[in-house]
């Protein structure tokens, strides 16, 4: 059983920066993929990013384009996710998601049905 273990949340002013990691540490070999999604109170889980473990590829929402970046540490079984710029919008549970079907090329899932196994989530919280 994968259990993804995020960690990184917290509370910072708006403009500052934060970093997510997740480790999965249960997968044997690099074929998984990674998502972010984040929850804000009262609304629905959405999508942040994704990243493909196998080749590195990535894809962001529209609201993260420009201000948050992804990158991996394969030998850790490691995936962190660099938040600049955050805003009060921001403020919300993210939660890390992981499978272990392989995509390619960019085409990693923003569905949150694609993504079998769920962290506990990590609170990020953006305020004055």
């Amino acid at each position: 059983q994968v259990q993804p273990v995020e960690s990184g949340g917290g509370l910072v002013e708006p403009g500052g920066s934060l970093r997510l990691s997740c480790v999965v540490s249960e997968f044997t070999d690099d074929s998984y993929t990674i998502g972010w999604f984040r929850q804000a109170p009262g609304k629905e889980r959405s999508a942040v990013a994704c990243i493909s473990n196998s080749d590195g590829s990535t894809r962001y929402v529209d609201s993260a384009k420009g201000r948050f970046a992804l990158s991996r540490d394969g030998a850790k079984k490691t995936v962190f996710l660099q938040m600049n710029n955050l805003r009060p919008d921001d403020t919300a549970v993210y939660y890390c998601a992981a499978t272990g079907v392989i995509y390619l090329r960019g085409t990693c899932p923003d569905n949150k049905f694609h993504y079998d196994y769920w962290g506990q989530g990590t609170p990020v919280t953006v305020s004055s």
